[in-house]
């Protein structure tokens, strides 16, 4: 117990925790969309897409969500014009964009003054954060939890049969972009705890392990957010003993989970299917 107890005794590690649980609930949330719906590719091109509207807000001195949230919406319709407009696949165009604005970023960065650390943004600054950032990240999740909650069923239908779901009245390209400003908003309340490197781990590992052990999409949700949740405490408890950086540590043991999920999930396991083979 005092292996647990210890680490809380600091501020910053309960502050750390803190932001760390809040944005685990919608990433592991998320995750299941994206997974089901095959956007992987999409979480990280905007994911990376960020680093540039980062930039471009704290030259103009506006708070930084506001920057990124554009720049990450920015980069969703311009992949979905692009795709639309030309013979390209999605994933392609998605690949060209992220990394152009992700390069962008990059350069707009290297040309100004600023006490900002490129590695916090990009691999997060999680025990540097204070109360009033755990407020902001915990009013951001509450609007992303709240539209998932309230759209849930036509979410549901959207990400499993998008005809059908246009067919019976759903305007699947308004709740399109409404995911995809939604998922924007995730990554910019995770990039305190991961960076915009990173956020992409936390957006697809929670919904692949729960996919591995479960075919209803609602139990899918709720092993994701299990599972997020129990990395996320364990990962910042466990770098402050290993003297570790929170955010990889974090990434690290959902990559574990991940790896004997995919060995030993009953059913959908290698190891389980190879004694049914035999």
């Amino acid at each position: 117990m005092s292996w647990i107890l210890e680490p809380l005794q600091f501020e910053f590690m309960l502050q750390a925790l803190a932001i760390g649980i809040v944005v685990s609930i919608p990433a592991a949330l998320f995750s299941c969309v994206l997974i089901v719906r095959g956007w992987a590719l999409m979480g990280d091109a905007i994911s990376h897409a960020v680093l540039p509207g980062v930039v471009i807000a704290h030259i103009l001195s506006i708070p930084v969500i506001v920057g990124a949230f554009a720049a990450g919406m920015l980069c969703a319709a311009a992949t979905g014009y692009f795709s639309t407009n030309s013979r390209l696949k999605e994933d392609t165009v998605m690949g060209v964009v992220f990394s152009g604005m992700f390069a962008l970023g990059l350069i707009l960065f290297q040309q100004i003054h600023t006490t900002m650390h490129l590695d916090h943004v990009l691999f997060g600054n999680i025990l540097g954060v204070s109360w009033l950032d755990v407020l902001q990240t915990a009013l951001l999740v509450c609007v992303v939890v709240g539209f998932l909650l309230l759209r849930i069923k036509d979410i549901k239908l959207y990400v499993f049969d998008v005809q059908h779901a246009n067919v019976i009245g759903i305007n699947v390209t308004v709740l399109h972009y409404m995911l995809l400003a939604m998922l924007s908003l995730v990554i910019v309340a995770s990039m305190e705890v991961v960076g915009i490197i990173l956020v992409i781990a936390i957006l697809i590992a929670p919904g692949s392990i729960a996919f591995l052990l479960t075919r209803r999409f609602e139990v899918m949700l709720i092993i994701a957010v299990v599972a997020a949740l129990s990395c996320t405490v364990t990962g910042v408890i466990l770098s402050y003993h290993l003297n570790s950086a929170p955010a990889p540590t974090i990434v690290v043991l959902m990559t574990l989970i991940f790896v004997l999920v995919f060995l030993f999930a009953p059913g959908r396991g290698v190891v389980h299917q190879r004694k049914t083979v035999s």
